[in-house]
């Protein structure tokens, strides 16, 4: 008889909820999603036709590279025993009986989830790649290959690790109090930083790229934005461990945050340039989005929308403004401005939770009795820490990311070859995005003709140049 107890079966834990375990695998789920397909596809769309294949490649490999690594000895890494104040002991996360028990990360005060380690072990992971591919986004349309396939997961064992254990596993960050209730500081500050060094590493892109450099499918663009907005419900839902009240918020807050930074930069493309521009929409829904991670479930609803209104400004001014006049900006060829929406915007956040967090939804969640300035007692104390932190993650970013990019110098060049730079995808991978003509169809010119007057006429906008105007950023 179907459903019947079956006494041969195993015993579910008493420790086992599955509502939070179901939650959990479908938050995990929604963050993989954000990168492969979604970071996979947006890549792909936003960068010249020639470079689709290879964009979308880099996005590919991280995923799955990270996975192995993240299983093999990384985890352990970021959420294991101490082995440094900043460091865990490296291990595997693969053993069955070790994936079947009770998830725990040693040094946190957090109680332990309800469900099994491996659906901790998998959650984290799709953080993990999440901001390996971030990375990626600084140096596309140039950086080697083979390069990059090595990079991955030096920087996952000696970048990204570090900030995870430090201020989530249990690290001298986490025992001081700082708060990055989901990857403020641990994704987005670190992968702007990291982004950002790389691409000085690594060098410019040609001068024909960076000087125009138009997405070769907006409406696919828009798609990989998609994924990226309803996949961030997982991204900063599952950060309570639990389908739980503040999950429910962090989730409100998140969209809220979006969708206000989203009108905020739209409507200063309008004021400044006329019109608006689709690409501008996209890259204010990112920074929305980054700057609310560190206090989603943490902050009032007008708190959200404070974050939003200012992660939609304060970004656009340094892309829009800053990034003409600083020369350091001018000379790093940042390809997707990486270092704007993720950096800047996760920074921005970051403090923005030290001034704005509310005791009792911090009470929901956090061991500590902990408040942001705003509301008084030791806020002020909570706002240094949260300026501390900062400063650990992008000095040991900075220091970490060039030593592991003049390490790979040593036997790989960073930088493709010329005759690939000029070529593309069909160069680099014996493939190509798109199939103009063939299959014994004819070149029309006047078609492309056509074209490129379309692509002249796009240039003009202030989101198609390389530095010397400004980046396609994201």
């Amino acid at each position: 008889m179907a459903g019947a107890y079956d006494p041969s079966l195993p015993e579910v834990p008493e420790w086992l909820n599955k509502g939070d375990n179901a939650w959990q695998l479908t938050a995990a789920t929604l963050v993989a999603l954000q990168s492969m397909p979604g970071l996979v596809i947006l890549y792909a769309s936003i960068v010249k036709k020639k470079w689709a294949v290879n964009s979308a490649f880099m996005a590919l490999y991280a995923f799955a590279a990270v996975l192995l690594c993240w299983v093999l000895f990384c985890y352990k890494m970021a959420f294991g025993e101490e082995l440094l104040p900043f460091w865990g002991k490296g291990g595997p996360a693969f053993n069955q009986g070790y994936l079947k028990g009770q998830a725990k990360i040693p040094n946190s005060n957090v109680a332990a989830p309800w469900y099994p380690m491996a659906t901790l072990v998998y959650f984290q992971f799709t953080f993990a790649a999440i901001t390996t591919i971030l990375v990626a986004g600084s140096v596309l349309g140039r950086m080697n290959i083979k390069a990059w396939m090595a990079f991955v997961p030096l920087w996952l064992i000696f970048s990204y690790t570090v900030g995870a254990y430090s201020i989530w596993g249990g690290g001298f960050l986490y025992q001081w109090g700082v708060i990055d209730y989901s990857g403020g500081y641990v994704i987005h500050l670190s992968s702007g930083v990291a982004g950002f060094v790389a691409a000085y590493w690594v060098g410019p892109r040609l001068k024909s790229d960076r000087e125009r450099f138009p997405p070769n499918n907006v409406l696919l663009m828009l798609a990989g934005a998609g994924l990226l907005w309803m996949g961030w419900s997982g991204f900063n839902g599952g950060a309570p461990y639990a389908a739980n009240l503040n999950a429910s918020i962090a989730i409100l807050n998140t969209n809220i945050s979006a969708a206000t930074s989203l009108l905020v930069w739209t409507s200063l493309d309008v004021v400044f340039f006329g019109k608006p521009s689709v690409i501008g929409a996209v890259q204010g829904m990112v920074t929305g989005l980054a700057c609310v991670t560190p206090g989603a479930g943490l902050v009032q609803s007008w708190a959200a929308i404070v974050m939003g209104a200012l992660s939609g400004s304060i970004p656009w001014v340094s892309m829009m403004v800053l990034h003409k006049k600083s020369s350091l900006l001018q000379q790093v060829d940042d390809t997707l401005g990486v270092f704007h929406t993720h950096a800047v915007a996760g920074l921005l956040g970051g403090l923005l939770t030290g001034l704005l967090a509310e005791p009792d939804l911090c009470d929901l969640i956090l061991p500590k009795k902990t408040r942001g300035a705003f509301y008084g007692g030791n806020g002020g104390r909570q706002f240094l820490k949260q300026l501390v932190a900062a400063c650990f993650i992008i000095v040991w970013n900075i220091v970490s990311t060039t030593i592991i990019l003049l390490a790979i110098r040593l036997f790989i060049p960073l930088r493709m070859p010329e005759e690939q730079l000029v070529i593309g995808d069909d160069a680099v991978h014996g493939e190509e995005a798109y199939a103009l003509w063939g299959d014994g169809e004819k070149f029309d010119a006047t078609r492309h003709v056509q074209q490129f007057e379309r692509d002249q006429e796009a240039a003009q906008s202030p989101y198609v140049h390389g530095a010397r105007g400004v980046t396609i950023n994201l």
